[in-house]
């Protein structure tokens, strides 16, 4: 395997010197080694990536280095082919994208897909790739080999990481996180608090595994909930969808704050269209947990401001247990759109599994509890 300190000062020797993308599982050591290094950047998405690394190209001549998961690739592709490609603005910038879903691999059912046609949608896209290997010699020279490519076409070049090809590293840099609130024991009052007609609809990572276990655990069944195990950031705009169209059930977006500030502009829609039976909850513990726990801003920004500016009717921000019951009781009794926001920690149960029903198990449970 490729000790990621190395292989990162490998890639800083090559004048490769600007990294901005979203974290992976697969990528998680390497990009610990890059956030503790200090000079990162965690974007908003993985277009907004390339688009960083454009302008530090455009600022400086210098190639920069983007990283991401494949899931996020579709993000990438509009930048990537009408801004970056060589018939356009012709930038050179190395991705590192995490390989999940790869053939052969076992993996969860939203990766599959997108990990059977990586390698066709970097051909599609006329993007030169290799698999980065995990021996340190080859992996140099295949880094060389990018860089002269890059260097020749001013254009992009893709790694493909597989699982398993960085050794281990540890996190130094930490999230300031002063908050006591579990999420996953919020996620469980607020599902039997909730009217026995509600809908939910959470986001990808780990709250979605968590209201599964919860609703199986206390034998409640799965019907009211879809899961977004995939398509971060769209779990509210499916939510706001649900409830656009059925205006006699309560709809709860649960979100998470990277999800969130992924596809910001959501909330200006969701605010605008104002359907009243949309409740959105924003569970926000201030970092990309289930691939690393590396920062996001949402410990630095305001999202009731954010959702006021936006068209939502009120807000609610809760930091510490205590002061749930009254919040809730009032974000319950509210038109819709409304946000509340609660601050967790950042910790979750190491034994946490995953649903044990298919993502299509789900949609007609789903569907059927909502009389389709």
């Amino acid at each position: 395997m490729l000790d990621p300190q190395k292989f990162l000062k490998s890639i800083r020797n090559q004048g490769i010197d600007f990294s901005a993308g979203v974290p992976d599982s697969l990528l998680k050591d390497f990009c610990s080694v890059m956030t503790d290094e200090g000079s990162d950047i965690i974007a908003a998405n993985e277009g907004g990536a390339i688009a960083l690394a454009m302008g530090h190209h455009l600022a400086t001549g210098k190639i920069p280095l983007v990283y991401m998961q494949n899931s996020g690739f579709g993000n990438c592709v509009n930048p990537l082919t009408s801004l970056a490609d060589s018939d356009v603005y012709s930038i050179p910038m190395l991705l590192m994208i995490g390989w999940r879903g790869e053939p052969g691999v076992k993996d969860e059912p939203q990766h599959v897909k997108q990990g059977r046609i990586s390698e066709e949608l970097l051909q599609a896209m006329e993007i030169p790739y290799a698999i980065l290997s995990e021996d340190e010699e080859e992996a140099n020279k295949q880094l060389e080999s990018a860089v002269n490519v890059m260097n020749e076409k001013n254009a992009p070049y893709a790694f493909l990481v597989r699982k398993g090809t960085f050794e281990k590293y540890k996190l130094q840099t930490k999230v300031e996180n002063p908050y006591t609130i579990n999420r996953e024991e919020v996620i469980e009052w607020m599902l039997t608090e909730m009217e026995a007609e509600a809908v939910i609809v959470s986001t990808t990572g780990k709250s979605s595994r968590e209201v599964f276990e919860i609703r199986a655990r206390n034998e409640m069944g799965h019907g009211k909930d879809f899961l977004t195990v995939g398509g971060m950031g769209h779990a509210s705009q499916i939510a706001l969808g649900i409830a656009l169209s059925k205006k006699d059930r309560p709809v709860y977006c649960l979100d998470g704050d990277g999800a969130m500030i992924m596809h910001m502009g959501a909330g200006a829609i969701a605010g605008n269209l104002s359907s009243n039976n949309f409740k959105h909850i924003l569970i926000n513990n201030g970092c990309h947990e289930s691939v690393g726990g590396q920062a996001t801003v949402g410990f630095s920004i305001d999202f009731q401001k954010i959702a006021d500016a936006s068209g939502y009717k009120q807000t609610w921000l809760v930091e510490k247990m205590e002061d749930l019951n009254k919040a809730w009781n009032q974000f319950l009794k509210a038109e819709g759109p409304v946000m509340l926001e609660v601050r967790t920690t950042e910790s979750s149960r190491a034994d946490l599994g995953r649903p044990t029903t298919t993502p299509v198990q789900n949609k007609e449970a789903f569907m059927k509890n909502l009389g389709v």
